[in-house]
Formats: structure tokens, C-alpha cells, sequence
């Protein structure tokens, strides 16, 4: 049996990264396969890894760090397992996508540039981008708070350093923007952590339920609360967004997506896996302002014409499902809301990524000049089209069954909770009807209607196969979970089931 596996899961990405950055000029424009088969074989490990985990085993990895309270000790269970595949398949999947995309964003910056340059920027693109995965495996993985903390705050530097060096509008300020944001939120997480330490003596995350019924826990659960509300742009902390979620190279779109979305498995692992009674104060609250949160992106997402920052805005809305759902503290809403949570990153990778073909191939981000275009791409528009019933929530793609367990814990809680409970309950399953809008609305505009005169030339066209390849194999993962979705909620249920909700 392969030892040390969800130790190589997250060593593999930082060795690829560091072979990269120190042959850059003998491997020249072979990084992006590199990066890509590194991730393949990580992704590889973790699906041995769900298998065994299946069939009721729990894989735990210890390595002792600086002393007994700060530990690298790695755990794979039916939780942290599923998601860390799903991402990792994710990273793998754009890994590929990206080699045609960045030849396109180093022309578009940087120009005419000779080959040493070219190269210089192609692998360091590759080297930072392999710091998403390092990060999201870590963050899935330890047991230990002060580690999480650690894997959470790696993110924010290759997302900085891409975002400056590769992205679009004024890159170097929104860079800014978003790393500021990601301090702020790293100090509140610190600072709650610090708060239980005080009061329980350990990092470990099992340990936090020593700090049930606390008078500093609710504190505590707080300032972790508020960090990470801010990572999933939940209203109010809403507004660096759309900013950072636009201007970015839209070959990490999708992983931009997975950063904000992690935070609901940390709220799952470190708060109320240990300290659900005294999280069930927030519950009520949280819904609320999930459901303005679904409400206002939707809105906001119905009036972009940039098909980069509509795709931006209606993460806002997207994310407060999983929030939703996770806020219900019910064993259904919980488990459903982890299941729309990777439901909604592949979708978001698929949109986007298919938003980055559209900027590549066409030269042009407003939506007003697009439309016909399902004739000249066709692949192009299956893709769109599918990255809309992801995101609405339509079989058999995942989100179906998803939104259904998860709507079954969200009403439970509302009949218990009424009449609050209920209306909020209500109105966050009509708000769907919004994301079907908004969604569907994009799809009409872009791919339906007469095509536009200034599109009707020759070289807009279907990408290369590099570039949709890995789009459909996401799409054909968001199906096959949509028609069997006991893979993923029996491995949540291993884990969630056995909680004990107050």
C-alpha cells in the first residue's frame, strides 16, 4: 500500500513548482505539462486515496513540527477527501487549458518578446500557478488550525503575483486590492484562533470542542466567522469581488472560484464539526445574509454586459448557497450545501474559462457585441450552455441533487424556526429563479440571435482541443455526479452524519 499519499499530495505541486522556476530555460514551454502531469498524478493519489476512504477507512498522517501544539498532521476522511479530489481535478484541468491561454496573455502584455523572455514569463506563470494547488491541499487536509492558517494565507501570493504580472484591467492595483483584502481576513482568522488557543491550550482543530459552551467562544467562532465571510464575498464584505474576480487571467478563473469557495469546508472542519452548539446563535443570522447575498448578486450579475465581470458578480450570488445550506445545521444542509459547493466550482471554472475562449477569440469582453456566435463555436456554446445548468441548478449536472438535499435541510430548519426561518427558506428557493435568469440571459445574448458582422470572418472559431478538452472532462465529472450522487454524499455522510446537531 502506497505510504505518506496525502503527504505527496501536497509536496508534489511544491516540487513541480521549484523544478520549473530552476530549469525554466531548459524546459521552456514544456512547464505547462509538467505543471499538468504533476497534477494529474496528485489528483491520481487522492482518488486511491477516496476509494479507501469508501470502504471505511480513515487516513491519518502524523508529522510532528515544532512541538505538541503545532503539528503537520494530515487527515483523509469522507469530508476533507472529496473536496480535495474535486479541486485537485480542477487544478489539473486548467493546468491544460492554460498553455494556449497564457501564449495569449504574454502577446497581449508584453508583446513581441524574444524567446528567453517568453519563456521566462510562460514558466513563472507555471510556478506560481502551481501554489493554488499547494495551498487548497493544505487547507483540506491538516488538523492543526495554525497550519490551516498557513495553507490559507500561501493563496493570496501566486494569485497577487499572477493577477499583477498576467491580468487585464489596471492588474497591478486590483492585485493590490485583493491581497489587502486577503491581510484583513487573515487577521481576523489569526485572531480567533489565538482567542481559543488561550482558553483550550491546543491548535488542534478535534480539540476545539473543549471550548463548547465557553463564554469566549462565541467570540471566538466570531472573528473566524468574519474572515471567512470575507473570502466568500458575503454581503458586506462583497466589494473586492467583482474587481479582483474580472481583472484576473482567466486561465485561474476558475481556481479565484475554489479560493473564495474553500471557506465553507473551513466552516465546516474548524467550527462546527467542534463547536456546533455554540455556532447555532449565528445559524439564523448567516441565512439571512446568505439569502441578501443571492439576492443582490443576482441582481447585480442581471445588469453587467462585460462578460468577464458577469461571470465575477454572479459568484457573489453562488456562493451564499453553500452558506445557506451550511447555516441550516442540519445534517441535509450541510451535506447538500458541500455538494453545491463543488457543484458551483466546476461550474464557475467551466463559465469562466469558456468567458476566457470568448476574450481569446473574439478580442472583446462586452457582451453587446457578441451574439450568433453558436454557429461559428458551437463547442464553445455547449460549453456556456452547460456552465449555465450547473450554475441553475438543472439535471443531470450536480447542482440538481445538490440544491435538493440541501433545500431538504434548509426547509427543515425553517419550519423549525418560523416564521423566520420559513420566509427565508422561501425566498432563497425563488431566488433561483434568478440564477436561471441571469444565466440563461447570458446564453441568448452571446451564442443566439443574428451574428454579428464584425464576427462573421474566419478565424473565429472553436479553440484548440487543449483548451475544451479539459472543460468537457469537467462538465462529463458534473454529469456523472448529477446521475450517481451517492459517490460524493455517501463520503460526506461518513463524516457528517455522525455530528451532533443541538
Amino acid at each position: 500500500m502506497m505510504s505518506h499519499i496525502l503527504l505527496q499530495v501536497i509536496l508534489v505541486p511544491a516540487i513541480a513548482s521549484l523544478f520549473i522556476l530552476l530549469t525554466r530555460h531548459r524546459i521552456g514551454r514544456k512547464a505547462g505539462w509538467i505543471a499538468g502531469c504533476s497534477l494529474l498524478y496528485s489528483t491520481t493519489l487522492l482518488l486511491i486515496a477516496c476509494a479507501r476512504v469508501y470502504h471505511g477507512e480513515v487516513i491519518v498522517e502524523e508529522y510532528p513540527f515544532i512541538d505538541a501544539a503545532i503539528t503537520f498532521d494530515l487527515l483523509g476522511d469522507g469530508l476533507s477527501l472529496p473536496v480535495a479530489l474535486v479541486i485537485s481535478g480542477l487544478c489539473t484541468a486548467l493546468a491544460f487549458y492554460a498553455m494556449h491561454y497564457v501564449d495569449h496573455r504574454i502577446e497581449a502584455i508584453y508583446g513581441d518578446v524574444d524567446e528567453r523572455t517568453y519563456v521566462c514569463h510562460y514558466t513563472r506563470f507555471y510556478s506560481l500557478f502551481l501554489g493554488f494547488p499547494l495551498g487548497f491541499m493544505g487547507v483540506c487536509l491538516v488538523k492543526n488550525l495554525i497550519a490551516m492558517y498557513f495553507f490559507l494565507e500561501v493563496l493570496p501570493l501566486p494569485l497577487y503575483f499572477i493577477m499583477a504580472m498576467f491580468g487585464y484591467v489596471d492588474r497591478v492595483r486590483v492585485a493590490m486590492i485583493c491581497l489587502m483584502w486577503a491581510v484583513v481576513g487573515a487577521s481576523f482568522f489569526i485572531a480567533g484562533t489565538l482567542l481559543a488557543y488561550s482558553q483550550i491550550g491546543s491548535f488542534n482543530i478535534a480539540d476545539l470542542s473543549a471550548l463548547a459552551g465557553n463564554p469566549l467562544a462565541f467570540w471566538s467562532i466570531l472573528l473566524i466567522l468574519i474572515a471567512l465571510l470575507i473570502k466568500m464575498a458575503v454581503v458586506p464584505f462583497q466589494v473586492w469581488m467583482p474587481w479582483v474576480h474580472a481583472e484576473h487571467p482567466t486561465c485561474i478563473a476558475g481556481l479565484l472560484a475554489v479560493y473564495a469557495n474553500i471557506a465553507a469546508y473551513v466552516l465546516v472542519r474548524a467550527i462546527i464539526f467542534p463547536l456546533a452548539a455554540d455556532f447555532k446563535a449565528f445559524a439564523i443570522p448567516l441565512m439571512i445574509m446568505a439569502l441578501i447575498t443571492m439576492v443582490y448578486g443576482s441582481f447585480l450579475t442581471l445588469a453587467q454586459t462585460d462578460v468577464k465581470r458577469f461571470a465575477a458578480c454572479s459568484t457573489i450570488s453562488q456562493l451564499a448557497y453553500s452558506l445557506l445550506g451550511i447555516s441550516s445545521l442540519t445534517i441535509a444542509g450541510i451535506e447538500g450545501g458541500m455538494f453545491f459547493f463543488l457543484g458551483h466550482i466546476m461550474g464557475k471554472t467551466i463559465l469562466f474559462s469558456t468567458a476566457g475562449i470568448l476574450v481569446y477569440t473574439t478580442g472583446t469582453r462586452d457582451m453587446r457585441q457578441l451574439g450568433g456566435l453558436a454557429r461559428k463555436m458551437p463547442i464553445t456554446a455547449a460549453l456556456w450552455i452547460m456552465g449555465a445548468m450547473m450554475l441553475s441548478g438543472f439535471p443531470p449536472m450536480s447542482s440538481f441533487p445538490a440544491e435538493w438535499v440541501m433545500f431538504t435541510g434548509i426547509f427543515k430548519t425553517g419550519v423549525q424556526t418560523m416564521p423566520v426561518g420559513l420566509i427565508v427558506a422561501i425566498l432563497a428557493a425563488a431566488a433561483i429563479i434568478l440564477t436561471v435568469a441571469y444565466t440563461f440571459r447570458s446564453v441568448k445574448i452571446i451564442f443566439f440571435g443574428p451574428l454579428t458582422p464584425a464576427l462573421a470572418i474566419d478565424k473565429i472559431k472553436d479553440p484548440p482541443l487543449s483548451m475544451s478538452i479539459p472543460l468537457l472532462l469537467i462538465a462529463a465529472t458534473s454529469i456523472t455526479l448529477g446521475v450517481y450522487p451517492k459517490l460524493a454524499l455517501n463520503l460526506f455522510h461518513l463524516v457528517v452524519g455522525g455530528l451532533s446537531i443541538p
